[in-house]
């Protein structure tokens, strides 16, 4: 979907650049620069222009996107007045006349019910208000009128009622871009609250019997076992922004730990090797504990022996590389397969498929997990995080309560 609407903004804009030339020649020459032909100039220049008054459009509809964006779409046109407005409203106004905000509001209620875009004389007792006409184009998102790209001028033209649907059209592509956007965004939040609805139950009933058996034999070691457990639910159940950093995910692991190792005693060992440069990098809340718990119930689950895990974090240049290595039961390589696509549902819901999603969907398939794992030879994980992914910033530190 994301590729036909980038696909139609191409196809628009030269239509644009053809339409802003006809309109600039010869009213304001200019020196090319070198740039070759005034056709590649203006192209050059309108590619220009939308690339500017794209950005605020991403983040949808509103007073503040509007304001940012109109200038440079009255650019594209080269009126004299350019507003844009939503179903109630005019949220944003550039260039003369700004007089006409009401008149154009009570004249858009048949263009933002039916679609379809029109033309109308306006109406002016002010001697000095150079505008006569004005251009209504609705903006669009999935068949839903969001509202209206209205161009005013002095004269009717045949061209400007072209180019104004043009440019609408443009500007609803980077509407529909938006709502994607936030479909992505609450996508990703769904996720994460099925992930924290996929911590385990027993987890949390042995860890407070755990906390429980020591209350009279060891009240200092319940009471700091009772702290590990506050902190560890607190930082899963956050709602603190989707992005957090390498420290503070270590940091609830640790607290994960404390409590596993308080029930398994001397079972269970654990090893970090973590290089400091990579603590600040940012990446998906949640997204190594599951890795971690992950480790525990197979290292633990079906042994009597001894079990280990190992938890690293290198500098790789450009990316943060983690890996979590565990001796355990391990896993046959085909079912693991069908987790990670969906086909089958993974015993005590770890969501090793949930983390694997989310790493795609943030960084690219070039960033999916890697598993290495075989029935009784453990499990490795491996996970790419790049130090630097635009959109990707940790909210900071989780505030106290």
């Amino acid at each position: 979907m994301s590729g036909f609407l980038a696909g139609l903004c191409v196809a628009v804009l030269p239509l644009l650049a053809a339409g802003f030339w006809l309109g600039r020649r010869t009213a304001r020459p200019e020196n090319l620069g070198g740039l070759g032909t005034p056709v590649e100039h203006a192209t050059f220049e309108t590619l220009h222009t939308a690339s500017l008054a794209a950005p605020p459009l991403r983040a949808g509809l509103t007073g503040e996107t509007a304001r940012k964006s109109a200038r440079r779409l009255r650019t594209l046109l080269g009126t004299d007045a350019l507003c844009l407005t939503d179903q109630d409203t005019v949220l944003a106004w550039d260039g003369l006349g700004e007089h006409h905000r009401t008149e154009i509001m009570e004249r858009l209620g048949s263009p933002l019910e039916t679609g379809r875009g029109e033309a109308f004389r306006l109406k002016c007792d002010e001697p000095d208000c150079s505008l006569r006409w004005a251009v209504v184009a609705p903006l669009t998102v999935d068949d839903r009128v969001h509202g209206a790209l209205v161009a005013c001028a002095p004269r009717e033209s045949a061209v400007l009622v072209r180019a104004a649907g043009e440019v609408a059209r443009w500007v609803s592509v980077q509407l529909e871009l938006a709502d994607l956007d936030q479909s992505r965004t609450r996508l990703i939040e769904a996720e994460i609250k099925a992930l924290r609805a996929q911590i385990s139950p027993h987890f949390i009933f042995n860890s407070l019997a755990v906390i429980a058996s020591f209350v009279r034999t060891d009240p200092e070691r319940a009471r700091e076992l009772l702290l590990e457990f506050a902190d560890f639910t607190r930082y899963s159940f956050r709602r603190h922004g989707d992005f957090t950093t390498l420290a503070d995910e270590l940091h609830a692991i640790d607290h994960y730990l404390a409590l596993v190792r308080a029930r398994f005693g001397d079972r269970l060992s654990v090893t970090l090797q973590i290089a400091p440069e990579v603590l600040p990098v940012a990446l998906p809340f949640l997204c190594l504990q599951p890795l971690v718990e992950n480790a525990v119930k197979h290292g633990l689950e079906g042994k009597t022996d001894k079990s280990h895990i190992s938890i690293t974090a290198q500098d790789a240049g450009a990316e943060a590389l983690v890996v979590i290595e565990d001796n355990g039961t391990g896993m046959d390589p085909d079912r693991l397969r069908r987790i990670l696509a969906g086909e089958v549902s993974p015993s005590g819901g770890i969501g090793l498929s949930n983390v694997d999603d989310r790493l795609r969907q943030v960084y690219g398939d070039r960033y999916g997990l890697v598993i290495e794992t075989a029935v009784g030879a453990g499990m490795k994980i491996t996970a790419r995080l790049p130090k630097y992914q635009p959109g990707v910033h940790s909210a900071g530190p989780l505030p106290r309560e």
